[in-house]
């Protein structure tokens, strides 16, 4: 008989920095049945085996299953953000703060396929998500990128007649656009090839320098 997986036992689950007790052993079951099932598949009853805790708990704790899918969804994505503008703060010129961006994003769905299934296959088809603190850190992520945007017309390294909308939405789809066959058949692939792939295309339209092929 196949005995189930335990949070505890599974190192590659990375632990919650912003809970404790119940709630992150609970948060860390869902991390880890993840890895290998549909969220729909998933069952209340599994993750409170897995965390070792109780069905009770974890309504208590977010309400339902989903509750708990945008809060580890949330989690996952404020450490991430905290990281990105700390390095971003390193990192100077426009096309480098941008590629860095692109290249960040491109690592975090190769290494963190729970986040980049969550992300691309299970939230956004429900409405109660751009109603959560999940999505409240999508929109600081496309925030910072238009900030990138402004400073880069400000000091002259993005053409002025640039729509810096359109833009962000080229860069950000054609990430998830690249990332999704790999999501979705779990194939590997280079964070650093697709960043190169795509900045080539994306700095040859919006930069007024012409040195881009070399950062």
């Amino acid at each position: 008989m196949k005995t189930s997986k335990s949070v505890k036992s599974n190192p590659e689950i990375k632990k919650s920095r912003k809970m404790t007790g119940g709630r992150a052993k609970i948060a860390d079951a869902l991390r880890l049945l993840l890895k290998d099932r549909e969220f729909n598949a998933i069952t209340t009853a599994r993750i409170a085996e897995t965390s070792g805790m109780s069905e009770a708990l974890l309504y208590r704790y977010f309400g339902d299953k989903r509750g708990l899918l945008h809060q580890v969804l949330s989690d996952f994505l404020k450490d991430y953000m905290d990281d990105l503008e700390q390095e971003l703060e390193k990192v100077k010129g426009t096309a480098e703060k941008l590629q860095k961006i692109v290249h960040s994003h491109f690592h975090l769905f190769e290494t963190n396929r729970v986040l980049a299934k969550i992300l691309l296959l299970e939230v956004r088809n429900y409405p109660g998500y751009f109603e959560s603190e999940s999505y409240g850190q999508v929109r600081r992520y496309s925030n910072l990128i238009m900030e990138v945007f402004r400073q880069g017309v400000s000091n002259g390294d993005i053409k002025e007649n640039i729509s810096l909308p359109a833009f962000r939405n080229a860069m950000l789809g054609g990430i998830e656009h690249t990332c999704l066959p790999k999501i979705v058949f779990n194939k590997s692939f280079s964070p650093d090839v697709m960043t190169e792939e795509l900045c080539k295309i994306l700095f040859s339209g919006i930069l007024n320098r012409t040195d881009y092929d070399s950062i």
